[in-house]
């Protein structure tokens, strides 16, 4: 009689237990994203949670935000790149009607700027005042001429960063020159 093969298949000793497959991983199909931090209700027995002060380059980006508005520009997004952005804090992207409108906003940001104690370190344009640009270390004005703005999308470059939120409260809309102060946009 020939010797009997040895199976390759162990018998389980009595003291271990056989090895077991890992479980396959359940992906959900639909993430939740989570509620606003300030929409969240105060869990009981917890304190609630006060919102960390503003830094002073958050009030000059919002301060800023605002003359931009109240110069006619448009689709103003001021963009919170702060751990996300080596050079700078904020983030501001807004629309201008013409090179002309565009510089004369520029500069009135800059004179804000000087005024709120931010100056300007540098500032650039290209040749036609398409794509204007103010650095201020802290928050960074991009300004630019709508077909220029959708092909460089600055926004979606920075699609993770949080938008904060800069209109005034309560107030109607209004320009520099007061001729829009009844809110008839």
């Amino acid at each position: 009689m020939p010797p009997k093969k040895k199976s390759k298949k162990k018998a389980a000793s009595p003291s271990k237990p056989a090895p077991r497959k890992p479980a396959a991983k359940h992906k959900p199909a639909v993430k939740h994203k989570a509620a606003p931090k300030t929409a969240r209700a105060k869990a009981p027995g917890r304190p609630a949670q006060r919102p960390a002060p503003m830094s002073e380059a958050h009030k000059f980006a919002i301060e800023a935000a605002r003359s931009l508005h109240d110069d006619k520009c448009t689709e103003i997004a001021v963009l919170d790149v702060r751990g996300k952005n080596p050079m700078t804090d904020f983030l501001i992207v807004a629309s201008g009607t013409s090179d002309r409108q565009m510089r004369a906003v520029m500069h009135h940001v800059q004179e804000l700027g000087e005024k709120l104690g931010y100056t300007a370190v540098r500032s650039t344009s290209d040749d036609r005042a398409t794509w204007l640009l103010v650095d201020f270390m802290n928050v960074i004005v991009h300004l630019f001429e709508p077909n220029t703005r959708a092909h460089y999308d600055i926004e979606m470059m920075w699609g993770d960063a949080p938008r904060i939120a800069w209109e005034r409260e309560g107030s109607v809309s209004r320009d520099r020159a007061g001729l829009n102060t009844a809110g008839n946009d």
